[in-house]
């Protein structure tokens, strides 16, 4: 008979892993321990503990069953050897930085980023004293024109928000493994499900868990996904690597292996920052990662429809997706995202900023909130929400036009959401809209 250990498929473990039946109750479902502590077996255990000499719940700011078994997931989806989970997208990214970097530091940074991400560092670049060296990710040399010997970490998304960049994940990795930094990869919008950063190099990877994971726009949450491949004792990290104060002189590194950083996120990081995830939240997202390919089919399937529809149609100029085969994304696509390119793209309306607001008010269908990877499709008009207060010359720095409408495409019939989309573009060139 055959002892060796069956290697579960995607679908698979996106069902199962990190879920076992309780042991006291036999339910299928993880239970949420809605607690803020655990009791101790004894005095010398919770020492223990605490000295990380056994690893044990100790307190729900730390660590929580419920919460552990969607880190599991994660780390077993993304082909990560563990993960933290935080609060939200930008506790995890926060924390990730705060603990690798030291004052002085210099990270480089690909320009097409998440507003908020762009805005976070640029915080943490004026509280820390660090350095950003912005990068152009469509060059090929832009990584290594920026990347010096001081360069502590590259950070990038796998498709940039919203301009749908694709990252080239392994030019990216061997430039930053040059000079001994690890690379960084916000793998939020193509999940594990489409593309899984660390198979191609990358060292670390972090999640806006509030998008596609969960899938249904119920919950806020974060994480950091370690690879486990990565020298953090190359003498460059010495908060990971070096004694720490906080633990009686504690090698991170040395003492946990592969463990190390994620270790240090937990025991330091978390527990000071404070961000942490809640159990019901880590419940819902168990939930939805169960459907996660399921889901991301479609999602795929409905925007590529969508995106090849709006480049025949009147008063639609640039179409931003990066399958299109006018993409000058399509190559990278074929390479790291062979099962498509998410569903969150964006285009331009002619019409300009009175058009896009004009678009946004005919339509039924589609939500309009400042969200990503719902079930339901979602729009936003940047120039009348998010980036309202900028001018059009303002807002052609920022890479958004007067016109531009940022779509993420849900779940629902094709047509009905063509139907709708229609009706907005009829409003945007002026034209009267029927029911």
């Amino acid at each position: 008979m055959d002892e060796t250990p069956r290697e579960f498929g995607f679908r698979t473990r996106a069902v199962h892993a990190g879920q076992r039946p309780d042991p006291y109750t036999g339910a299928s479902a993880t239970p949420i321990y809605q607690t803020a502590g655990f009791v101790f077996e004894d005095t010398e255990s919770a020492a223990a503990y605490f000295n990380l000499q056994e690893y044990g719940n100790i307190y729900s700011r730390i660590m929580n069953p419920t919460v552990a078994a969607f880190e599991e997931r994660l780390a077993s989806l993304e082909a990560g050897v563990g993960a933290v989970a935080f609060a939200s997208g930008l506790a995890a990214q926060a924390a990730l930085f705060f603990a690798l970097l030291e004052p002085g530091d210099r990270i480089a940074v690909a320009k097409a980023l998440y507003g908020g991400s762009t805005a976070q560092l640029n915080h943490l670049a004026r509280k820390l004293q660090i350095t950003l060296d912005w990068v152009d990710m469509d060059d090929p040399d832009g990584w290594r024109r920026s990347v010096t010997a001081e360069t502590k970490a590259l950070f990038a998304e796998t498709v940039a928000n919203p301009g749908g960049n694709v990252l080239d994940i392994e030019l990216a990795a061997s430039v930053a493994h040059e000079v001994g930094a690890p690379l960084v990869v916000d793998n939020t919008f193509a999940t594990p499900y489409l593309c899984r950063p660390l198979e191609f190099g990358a060292d670390v990877v972090v999640h806006s868990a509030t998008k596609f994971l969960v899938g249904n726009g119920t919950t806020i949450a974060g994480a950091v996904v370690d690879s486990g491949t990565f020298d953090w004792s190359n003498g460059r990290f010495p908060s990971i690597a070096e004694p720490s104060t906080a633990y009686h002189g504690l090698k991170f590194h040395e003492t946990f292996g592969v463990y190390g950083l994620l270790m240090k996120l937990r025991s330091e990081t978390l527990r000071d920052f404070g961000a942490v995830l809640a159990p019901f939240n880590a419940f819902l997202l168990l939930l939805g990662m169960e459907s996660l390919a399921v889901r991301m089919d479609r999602h795929v399937a409905n925007a590529l429809a969508v995106a090849e529809w709006l480049g025949v149609q009147p008063g639609v100029g640039a179409v931003r997706h990066p399958a299109l085969p006018d993409s000058p994304y399509r190559s990278l696509v074929e390479r790291y995202l062979p099962r498509g390119a998410g569903s969150v793209f964006s285009f331009d309306l002619e019409s300009g900023r009175e058009g896009g607001r004009r678009f946004i008010e005919a339509l039924s269908l589609w939500s309009h909130l400042a969200n990503v990877g719902d079930t339901k499709s979602l729009v936003i008009h940047p120039a009348s929400t998010t980036h309202r207060q900028l001018a059009d010359d303002e807002l052609a720095a920022s890479g958004v036009a007067p016109g531009t409408v940022r779509l993420s495409v849900g779940l629902e019939d094709v047509d009905d959401l063509l139907w709708d989309l229609e009706r907005g573009l009829r409003a945007a060139r002026g034209s009267a809209v029927t029911a």
